[in-house]
């Protein structure tokens, strides 16, 4: 699964900067580039795996991993805005803001989004009816039902009366973390007009299992392996999986939900074994 996921990142990198490579030179092109440099590349790896599932090639595939990723490197722009979660530090860099100006910050981020929906309509994708449920799909999944619905649901618990509780958690990150996560994880299915239920579930599961992890190593991870700060949801009194369930059950809940996401792709037998390995992957990293 590592030699996949290395090679993804590299195509992915490549389309990246393929789509940018015409933009006028500049702070924006700059900003978009210096957003889209590295990361897991996770919801790349499962737009292209979702897409093997159904024989369909990378080529297919690689225009819908790199709007995911170019959708996911703005979110992560906008959410490190001062306004927002106001964050300095982002897979170990500076932040976007920081390096260049909030101003900056919110016009790459805005171009990024765009960037993202204009790669589903790259004719290799497949038929016109392919390309525009892929872009309803996405539009969904980043918008007012999906992950900016989700951060708006984040902010407003930083000032509620009470802290979350365990069900409000899993709305607010199903919606923040989990909706980009299931979009990738469908689009081959989507893309092969076949059913995507098995995929959503295993999404849904992978998807919060991802989260907690992330409150596990806002815990226990340090600021060098995870290239960003550490400690502030607890410094801020923020419900997380972590206060509520405690570190250990934190992670028994994790690896439950990768046992679940595991037996949703027992449908699609052995060919689904880099998926599993990534759910594997997903609650073992220190990242």
């Amino acid at each position: 699964m590592q030699a996949r996921l290395g090679e993804v990142k590299a195509q992915v990198q490549a389309a990246l900067d393929g789509a940018m490579a015409g933009l006028p030179a500049g702070e924006l092109a700059d900003a978009m580039r210096y957003a889209c440099t590295g990361g897991k590349r996770i919801r790349a790896f499962l737009a292209m795996e979702s897409a093997r599932l159904f024989g369909l090639g990378d080529a297919t595939a690689l225009p819908v991993a790199a709007a995911v990723e170019a959708l996911h490197a703005y979110s992560l722009v906008h959410d490190d805005l001062p306004s927002m979660d106001d964050d300095d530090l982002r897979r170990g860099l500076p932040t976007v803001h920081v390096q260049w100006s909030e101003a900056t910050a919110i016009l790459a981020g805005d171009a990024l989004q765009s960037l993202a929906f204009g790669l589903l309509t790259e004719p290799q994708i497949g038929p016109p009816e392919a390309r525009l449920a892929l872009v309803r799909g996405l539009s969904e999944a980043a918008g007012g039902r999906g992950m900016v619905w989700g951060q708006a649901l984040d902010i407003a618990a930083e000032t509620a009366a009470a802290p979350l509780d365990l069900a409000a958690i899993t709305r607010l990150q199903q919606a923040k973390t989990g909706a980009l996560i299931q979009f990738a994880a469908t689009a081959g299915a989507v893309m092969a007009g076949k059913d995507p239920g098995p995929l959503a579930d295993y999404a849904r599961n992978l998807g919060l299992a991802f989260q907690i992890q992330d409150d596990i190593l806002d815990v226990t991870g340090s600021e060098a392996e995870t290239g960003k700060r550490t400690g502030k949801d607890g410094a801020a009194n923020k419900a997380t999986f972590v206060s509520l369930l405690g570190l250990e059950g934190a992670r028994d809940k994790a690896r439950a939900l990768v046992r679940d996401a595991e037996t949703a792709l027992d449908a699609y037998g052995e060919g689904a074994g880099n998926l599993r390995q990534l759910a594997r992957f997903v609650i073992e990293r220190d990242a």
